[in-house]
């Protein structure tokens, strides 16, 4: 019990130390330069005694593993199956525009470095700024193409552009002379993701930035051409931040398809701190009207068994069996930074449940 309220007492004073983080990343973004979020622990906390702390997570048994999978500063993870190797995308770190790592199994990750070298011209060149890529394959099956958010110089706000590469893990070029999507006029776009439907349609998901400048913020739909190039119609907005538990914003969409439904998963809440949680929302129709379950998230801070901090960022892949994983980021609030988890995603009917969030042992996919 003591370790309990040790640890709730270092939450609440990580929620302090990140308050000018409310709302989501884009209102740091507004600066000519982001600092790296520094969650601190109080001298009390810090000098208690270790054997009040976190109850240790037990070591992985054979055919085991235990999360992070990917133990660096890897936010808003993305990940593709090419063949039989998994690629995984991240937002930037360092001077890297977009990360890239690659897996045979979902748990033993390689970090190969950079995936775009470049931004694109119209894109302003301040470090930090390139978020959450979304990597797919277009129709012709060779192409690979990168949705990401970085910063137009043009309006200054956060918008989205797209890249090609032969290969998964690049280089990606970046195709166009200006963003592919921007809202300019309710706050720019970010958190682009894709969704390619039975038929054979595509579309991307995005979110409107209005939480950067006092504006609702709703998730959107668009349908796109074969080759992922070309925008098709209007965007058609599924969701908003309606909820008490999202606070100002709702990011991350994420669309997967399962027994004839569609479920768009989303992060919302402070990025930055323990309220940041996923939700979903289901519809019978592409395009909606998307349902929440209620008013509470579906994936949130843990402090059962092991503790995990503000999960988000999510993806959803299939491993070599064909069950479903979710692939989501979480805090390590001791070294302050966003690491890679995996979690079973199985379903009871047509409610997804998550085995997790959590760092025990669990089967190797």
């Amino acid at each position: 019990m003591q370790s309990r309220w040790l640890v709730l007492l270092l939450l609440l004073a990580l929620g302090l130390v990140l308050f000018v983080a409310v709302g989501c990343r884009s209102q740091t973004a507004q600066q000519t330069s982001v600092p790296t979020v520094q969650p601190s622990v109080p001298a009390a906390l810090a000098s208690a005694p270790t054997d009040n702390g976190p109850t240790p997570v037990p070591s992985p048994g054979p055919g085991q593993f235990v999360n992070p999978v990917l133990n660096i500063d890897f936010p808003d993870p993305d990940v593709l199956k090419v063949g039989d190797t998994y690629y995984a995308y991240a937002t930037n770190a360092g001077s890297t525009n977009i990360q890239v790592s690659s897996s045979p199994d979902l748990v033993t990750w390689k970090h190969l470095g950079g995936a775009m070298p470049a931004l694109p011209l119209w894109a302003k060149p301040v470090a930090g700024l390139t978020w959450a890529p979304e990597v797919t394959t277009a129709a012709d099956g060779k192409t690979f193409i990168m949705y990401f958010t970085t910063r137009d110089a043009a309006s200054d706000k956060q918008c989205v552009g797209v890249a090609t590469s032969d290969k998964p893990d690049g280089p990606f070029k970046s195709v166009g002379d200006k963003p592919f999507i921007c809202q300019t006029d309710i706050g720019g776009t970010i958190d682009p993701s894709s969704f390619v439907d039975d038929d054979g349609s595509r579309y991307v998901l995005f979110k409107n930035d209005g939480n950067c400048c006092g504006s609702a913020t709703r998730l959107y739909i668009q349908r796109v051409s074969p080759d992922g190039l070309t925008l098709q119609g209007e965007p058609t907005a599924l969701i908003e931040n309606d909820q008490s538990w999202e606070g100002r914003v709702i990011e991350a969409p994420t669309l997967w398809k399962h027994g004839g439904k569609y479920y768009l998963f989303y992060s919302a809440n402070n990025y930055a701190g323990a309220d940041y949680a996923i939700g979903y929302a289901q519809a019978d129709s592409i395009l909606g009207p998307y349902k929440k379950p209620g008013n509470q998230p579906w994936v949130r801070s843990s402090l059962k068994d092991s503790v995990v901090i503000g999960p988000g960022g999510q993806d959803i892949v299939l491993d070599k069996q064909g069950r479903t994983w979710l692939v989501y980021h979480s805090w390590d609030f001791t070294i302050a930074y966003r690491w890679m988890n995996i979690d079973p995603l199985d379903w009871e009917g047509d409610k997804p449940v998550l085995r997790g969030p959590n760092k025990l042992p669990e089967p190797i996919p």
